[in-house]
């Protein structure tokens, strides 16, 4: 639970606040960029909300924030929001929200599907979350991006009796997977869903490719908010960013209108303008400058 008086000095008065336990993964600033900035350190509360619609926002970045660090003077307001999650971001893909600390705030998504629900690496483990998706149909499988983010999966699948998907060469993160991708080569999980293997945040890195419509990326890629532009970063390669640069490339063989990081700011776009922001990004990575 945040602290107040361990408020950070930029917070500005009102009923939010960010305390010194914040670790700057910037799920706040996702949900709720209009109450919440960063100072490349931490984030904190730029502006209060301005209306009941802005309040929801930032009671969504409480709710989600892995490290507790954000609070309200006053009564605890948390439960307010805690009945969103999953919370609906187009059709039957939502956001899972209650990000985890084991992977650094990561981002999850849960998908609605009428052969079976899927999970999209794992949030924390929350009570009123798992009732949600008991209430939704439960889990069929969970498809683990990479080592990063697989979070509380190995409980969600126990749970739910769920088979968790993830690379050969993620599996030591996941040593009781039941299915296991092997190679460099797509492969259809099932109807709608592919799987694509890009090597370079780290060895076994996938992405998943829904209804060649969403696409979610692990933290193979995502959205600058900063810039307007699709983003990877060199700084955050793990294993080989040659690689990376490869993965990339491979991604504009597929359409997508939606990427949906594990890290990063979700977007969604036109097919032919994320295409066209892909070329321009794999340019980007291309240069010697890249970062």
């Amino acid at each position: 639970m945040a602290d107040h008086r361990k408020l950070v000095p930029e917070c500005v008065p009102g009923e939010f606040f960010v305390d010194t336990t914040c670790i700057d993964c910037d799920t706040c600033r996702q949900l709720a960029p209009d109450t919440f900035a960063e100072t490349g350190e931490y984030a904190f509360v730029h502006a209060q909300p301005a209306d009941p619609e802005g309040t929801r926002r930032a009671l969504r970045a409480l709710v989600s924030c892995p490290t507790g660090s954000i609070g309200t003077r006053g009564r605890n307001r948390a439960a307010e929001a805690m009945a969103d999650f999953p919370l609906v971001l187009e059709g039957d893909v939502h956001y899972c929200g209650f990000n985890s600390p084991k992977s650094y705030g990561g981002n999850s998504y849960f998908l609605r599907h009428p052969a079976g629900n899927w999970l999209v690496d794992a949030p924390k483990w929350q009570t009123r979350l798992v009732r949600r998706f008991e209430d939704m149909g439960g889990i069929d499988r969970i498809f683990l991006t990479h080592r990063d983010d697989v979070a509380d999966a190995e409980r969600y699948a126990q749970h739910f009796n769920a088979r968790r998907i993830i690379h050969r060469d993620e599996l030591d993160s996941q040593p009781g997977a039941e299915d296991v991708i092997d190679g460099r080569d797509p492969i259809a999980l099932a109807d709608d869903f592919l799987a694509i293997p890009t090597p370079g945040h780290t060895r076994g890195h996938c992405v998943l490719l829904y209804r060649e419509r969403f696409l979610f990326t692990g933290d193979h890629l995502w959205w600058d908010r900063g810039d307007e532009r699709l983003g990877a970063s060199r700084s955050y390669c793990w294993y080989s960013w040659p690689e990376q640069i490869r993965s990339m490339e491979r991604l504009l063989e597929y359409p997508f209108e939606w990427v949906l990081p594990g890290h990063g700011q979700r977007a969604h776009r036109p097919a032919d303008e994320m295409h066209a922001r892909l070329i321009e990004l794999v340019a980007r990575m291309k240069s010697p400058l890249a970062a």
